[in-house]
């Protein structure tokens, strides 16, 4: 028995995801995910606690971002992480169309 095989058994799942800094794929997107959010104006930003106004060409550089990553890393996810990225991007797709409505915020803050 190959002693590198016998290491991976005892392998926590999602081990290998984290790179240098500790940080996983799904961390990541989500954080770019998050960043996208803020600039919808639908969460505060978490360094200033404000809600933005609406920033739609940031928000769509988000999702340019997301989708390149999402071509580029085609093949190399595992089936976890590719649902998680494409949910996003599809969720994130959706948001943006709805924001380009005249009057998508019902309730302003």
């Amino acid at each position: 028995m190959n002693e590198h095989d016998h290491d991976h058994e005892h392998e926590p799942d999602g081990q290998h995801d984290h790179g240098a800094d500790g940080i996983s794929f799904a961390a990541f997107v989500l954080s770019l995910a998050h960043t996208a959010a803020v600039h919808f104006g639908d969460i505060p930003d978490p360094v200033s606690g404000r809600m933005a106004e609406a920033n739609l060409p940031a928000a769509q550089q988000m999702i340019d971002i997301l989708s390149l990553i999402e071509s580029k890393t085609r093949g190399n996810l595992t089936a976890e992480e590719r649902q998680l990225l494409e949910q996003i991007l599809y969720e994130l797709r959706l948001r943006f169309i709805d924001a380009q409505k005249p009057q998508s915020r019902i309730i302003t803050p």
